[in-house]
Formats: structure tokens, sequence, C-alpha cells
């Protein structure tokens, strides 16, 4: 039986939607070629133009040049920013306690929340080795859409699915599937649980500290 609010069972919790999130964020840059593609509609056309963007940055050899690094990351976080709608997901995630918080604390929660997605893929991108990736379909209902994707890991297909939300023409992910995992469900369970141990403060904390730990872990050297 699992013991909710164990130090141990919190742990685990945290590593797993780093690791779901990590992995969200690295397909995100693994949208290299489109080996298949679909009957694209204008969610789909919004990805295929982020992950463009994406990969133009990654692969600009200025950008490479000792001492680029954090303009290269800055520039990447401000793309995929742009298509990621942090507030929407930083909602779902927290679910009902949304609702209870000030706008002032709900932009600082947005703040911390995207910080923590930021940091879970950044160590990733040097990662990227030319992967392909399949635009399966688009479904798509009112201002909703789901552009369903594989990605190409040598023999291995890895189903990724993006959910978006039109607002005002613009099309902005608020969910990433990997899988059978949703991000924004993956961090609900762990923030739900937060929750019940320090209420929305106690969570708030939790996510400066896991920010501040990212910050003091050695990073991996640049290739």
């Amino acid at each position: 039986m699992e013991i909710i609010g164990s130090a141990a069972t919190q742990a685990q919790r945290w590593n797993w939607v780093k690791v779901v999130s990590g992995v969200a964020g690295l397909l995100l840059l693994l949208g290299g070629v489109a080996v298949q593609p679909a009957v694209a509609g204008g969610a789909t056309e919004a990805m295929k133009h982020t992950i463009d963007e994406v990969l133009t940055t990654i692969q600009d050899k200025e950008l490479k040049q000792p001492g680029r690094a954090e303009e290269r990351r800055h520039r990447l976080e401000q793309i995929v920013g742009a298509r990621f709608d942090y507030q929407e997901m930083s909602r779902r995630s927290l679910g009902a306690h949304w609702n209870t918080l000030s706008d002032k604390d709900k932009q600082e929660f947005v703040g911390l929340f995207q910080t923590l997605l930021t940091n879970s893929y950044a160590d990733k991108i040097e990662s990227y080795s030319g992967e392909g990736v399949k635009y399966i379909n688009e479904r798509t209902e009112n201002d909703y859409a789901e552009v369903r994707t594989k990605v190409l890991t040598g023999k291995v297909e890895i189903p990724l699915d993006y959910r978006l939300l039109n607002k005002g023409g613009n099309w902005q992910v608020y969910d990433v599937v990997v899988g059978d995992l949703s991000l924004v469900q993956s961090y609900r369970g762990t923030f739900s649980t937060e929750v019940q141990k320090g209420g929305v403060e106690g969570l708030v904390k939790a996510l400066a500290d896991k920010n501040r730990q990212f910050t003091a872990e050695p990073q991996p050297a640049k290739k």
C-alpha cells in the first residue's frame, strides 16, 4: 500500500514526472525530418513551424561557439515558450486549487512551473542526432486539437501527441502525451500530494526547491 507523503514516495513522484517532462521536451526537439507527411491542419502546421525553429537554433554553428550556450538556451526557451501555454498547463496541473490563488500567486506559480519544465529538458538538447517524426493525423473539435505523431529512434517508434488550444487564432500546447503518459496528469498527481501535505504554499516551496536543486547540480559537458 502506498504511503502518501512519505519522503521516498515523494522523491519517486518528482523523479517520475521529471522523466516524463524531460522526455516530452526532448521529443519536441526530435521532430527533425518529417518522413511521413500527413494532411496537415492549422495545429499541425503550428507544431511544424515551432519544431523547425528549434532545429534551426540547435543547428546554428554560431550559437555553438564557446560562450554562447546561455544565449542559445534563452533563444530555445523563447521559441518553445511561444508555442506552449504555460498558464493553461499550470491551471490544469493544479486542478481545483488554481481557483484559490490570487492573480499574483498564479503568476508566481506559472513562473516556477515554467522553470521546472524548462530545466527538465534543457540538458537534453545536446542529444539531438537527426531523428525523424511521422505526423500521423490531426483531430480537431471546436477550439481544441490533438496532433498525433510518432518519433523514430532507431527501430523504435514512440507515440507522441500534442494537445493544443486555439487562442485568438494561435494554436498553443497545453499538454503532451508520451505513449499513455500525460504530462499534465502526471504533475497533477504530484501536485495534489504536495498540497495535501503543506497546502499550496508547500507546493510553491517544493517547486522553488526543485528549481534551486537543478541549478546546483553539475550540468553535463557540452560537446
